[in-house]
């Protein structure tokens, strides 16, 4: 037990500036890639001291697309001279993340493919923040009927096309408050497997342009937020869509998530919980409505106007560096025909392991295994499982 203080200690040093080596110190590459801690694998050193690359390969099992595989290339970086830490108005310390880039592509064995790009970026010590992408895509999908036509049924379609979301958000004094502005675009083209399924949508349910101005609310008191081992975060989106932004429909959607980190037993344990409600209002595209975003459910099976979910997460550390976890949640979709009370609700549950990649960021990476009532299959995890 003696070594669960300076396992903690450890953990804890996550938030302090990383290191940088003295000018006459070039450690070699192999060095980079281990801990001068314990010795062991780390990528922290390489990725915010040397600007490396982190390469993740994306292994794909979501039921919805099937399975398929790509990469994902991630670039950390902290401009010279910008602050790793700052301190609240109660004398707290926070972790400010180095700037993220990235680059993705994929395709799974259904057809469905995509690529793009984006950034995480923080300015003038944390105090603007700004988080975007852009991505073009071809996804094959169902939709679930869940009763709307009848008889209940799967319409098979692909949406192709591409999305662009652009965020700014500034904080509030030296609180841990943001306040952000966002936009929304998507020009997206609608195509049905079976031709006969385009009768059971209106015309403004197949809207090919989408364009949105949203206002986010954040508060955010998490160690770090690749993976988190304490504190809290609480997010509201409200986005509204308009012919007037360039759309070709008016909605709106809403979504108020909450997640929290709990360490007991000297951060040995980590217990997480999740909260997420989402809604749209309006002549929402069918393939914008909410659904049931949980491991072991398959995108969009559960799927209306409104979608809640409840989630837990419990890890173990069992050494400094691996970790074991398991999880269990439930979900509900509600709003066009099914009143909260007689929605299906879906649980799903699952377990899985960890590995901390970069010991100064607090990133995990690992695998999951979850199981849901339609569906099982595994996950590839780089940070939390929950966004």
């Amino acid at each position: 037990m003696a070594a669960w203080p300076c396992w903690a200690a450890a953990q804890t040093a996550g938030a302090a500036p990383p290191a940088v080596s003295p000018e006459t110190d070039k450690p070699g590459f192999w060095q980079r890639l281990h801990d001068p801690q314990d010795g062991r694998l780390d990528l922290s050193d390489w990725l915010l001291n040397h600007r490396g690359v982190l390469p993740v390969p994306i292994v794909i099992t979501e039921p919805a697309l099937g399975y398929g595989g790509g990469v994902a290339l991630a670039f950390f970086h902290r401009p010279e001279g910008s602050a790793a830490t700052r301190t609240t108005a109660s004398g707290q310390t926070r972790f400010i993340a180095p700037n993220l880039y990235g680059a993705m592509g994929m395709k799974t064995e259904n057809g469905s493919h995509a690529y793009g790009g984006g950034a995480v970026l923080h300015f003038d010590e944390d105090r603007w923040r700004y988080k975007g992408g852009v991505g073009k895509a071809s996804f094959n999908l169902d939709f679930y009927t869940q009763g709307r036509l009848l008889p209940a049924r799967e319409v098979g379609y692909n949406v192709d096309g591409l999305a662009s979301f652009q965020q700014v958000a500034r904080r509030l004094g030296d609180e841990d408050v943001f306040v952000g502005v966002s936009w929304i675009y998507m020009d997206l083209d609608v195509t049905f497997d079976s031709a006969g399924d385009r009768q059971f949508f209106s015309d403004r349910e197949l809207a090919q342009k989408s364009s949105g101005l949203g206002l986010m609310f954040e508060y955010d008191t998490r160690d770090n937020p690749f993976t988190p081992s304490r504190g809290w975060t609480a997010v509201l989106d409200a986005n509204f869509y308009r012919e007037g932004f360039g759309g070709d429909v008016d909605f709106d959607s809403y979504r108020a998530h909450a997640f929290a980190y709990w360490p007991l037993s000297n951060q040995r344990f980590v217990v997480g919980a999740r909260l997420d409600l989402r809604a749209v209002g309006g002549d929402v595209p069918f393939y914008r409505l909410p659904y049931v975003d949980m491991r072991g459910i398959a995108a969009g099976r559960y799927q209306d106007r409104r979608a809640a979910m409840a989630e837990s997460e419990w890890r173990w550390n069992l050494t400094p560096r691996w970790a074991v976890l398991g999880f269990v949640g439930a979900g509900r979709a509600w709003g066009r025909k099914e009143d909260f009370g007689d929605a299906t609700t879906a649980v799903a549950k699952g377990a899985g392991f960890r590995y901390l990649l970069a010991r100064k960021l607090g990133l995990y990476g690992g695998l999951d295994y979850a199981w849901g009532p339609d569906d099982h299959t595994f996950y590839i995890q780089m940070g939390s499982a929950w966004r």
